[in-house]
């Protein structure tokens, strides 16, 4: 029962500071004039949220770490070598994010770091988690018993750190495209793997996912339809890398695939459209990420956000499911 009241707390606390914090922080974007360039290639329906301020994962990263730093002073939650983990990721890609935000607004277009800039600063991030992890007695075996999965993996589950944390980030980076979709999403995904957590004994990452799933909520206040802010990549970076890192952290690698699977089937669009123009030269959907799709076939941009959210919630039930018998 203390835990159940701890983990609501929790959740509300990170729902009122973000609420809060929108509040303050919107009005202040927009005086910085820092507006989201819209891509042209997307429907005309978009072209009416050019300057919408982003920067807006601001909104659910603050309130998430002081929630945190709280209820670490107050004792209210303990701060485990796991968590400092989960807590570098989080802070990392969100900076990475950030940086890459605001040098597309200096530069006034689409154009912040580039990929190769990115990726270069995700496998230093890669190679100090995996140390950590390793200094920190953590098992590089892949293990899924009910799949018949064990397998000691060494030196090479670093390379699979920075492969989930790589794909998991920019996956919702990608699907981050229409008002409220990443952000549901990934509530949803934190719902999900706060339960897994708390049932399988890992009390500290239950904990973080549900303040940051109430962040999450407090920013959706402001970024469903029609959007007030767009988290950007301060925020969508930082939301896939720690998922992905607490995947990692309980070992529920496999778990991810299907709680996360919206993620995964925005991001396999993609690969599938440039592989289908460079052999077929055609395409192969209208247009990629494919919510894209479903809005070039003539669907209102709600509809598909809420059916994509009922497809996530669908996964995460199974994810949760098999995540706590595996």
């Amino acid at each position: 029962m203390y835990l159940l009241t701890k983990s609501i707390l929790a959740a509300m606390l990170g729902f009122i500071s973000a609420v809060v914090l929108g509040f303050i922080l919107i009005p202040i974007l927009k005086k910085m004039h820092a507006g989201q360039r819209i891509s042209s290639y997307v429907s005309n329906r978009h072209q009416v949220k050019e300057g919408t301020p982003t920067l807006g994962g601001l909104i659910f990263i603050l309130p998430t770490l002081l929630v945190v730093f709280g209820l670490l002073v107050t004792g209210k939650m303990e701060l485990t070598e796991d968590l400092k983990i989960v807590l570098f990721v989080f802070i990392s890609y969100a900076f990475i994010g950030f940086l890459d935000d605001f040098l597309s607004l200096k530069r006034g277009k689409n154009e912040g770091l580039t990929t190769f800039q990115k990726l270069f600063m995700q496998l230093i991030v890669a190679l100090i988690v995996f140390y950590l992890y390793i200094q920190n007695g953590g098992q590089t075996r892949l293990v899924v018993s009910t799949l018949g999965i064990n397998i000691e993996m060494k030196w090479l589950y670093g390379i699979f750190i920075l492969f989930i944390l790589v794909g998991s980030s920019n996956a919702v980076n990608l699907t981050d495209g229409l008002d409220g979709l990443a952000g549901g999403l990934s509530a949803i995904s934190f719902v999900a793997f706060s339960l897994i957590s708390l049932m399988v004994g890992y009390t500290d990452m239950g904990i973080f996912a549900l303040i940051l799933t109430g962040a999450l909520l407090g920013f959706l206040f402001y970024n469903a339809y029609p959007a007030k802010v767009f988290m950007g990549d301060t925020g969508s970076l930082a939301l896939g890398a720690v998922m992905g890192i607490i995947a990692i952290l309980t070992h529920r690698e496999v778990t991810l695939l299907i709680v996360a699977f919206v993620f995964v089937i925005e991001t396999l669009s993609v690969i599938l459209q440039v592989i289908w123009v460079k052999c077929f030269n055609k395409k192969l959907f209208l247009m990629t990420p494919i919510h894209h799709h479903f809005e070039k076939l003539g669907m209102n941009e709600v509809d598909i956000v809420r059916m994509f959210w009922l497809v996530g919630l669908i996964l995460a039930m199974a994810g949760i499911i098999f995540g706590v018998w595996i």
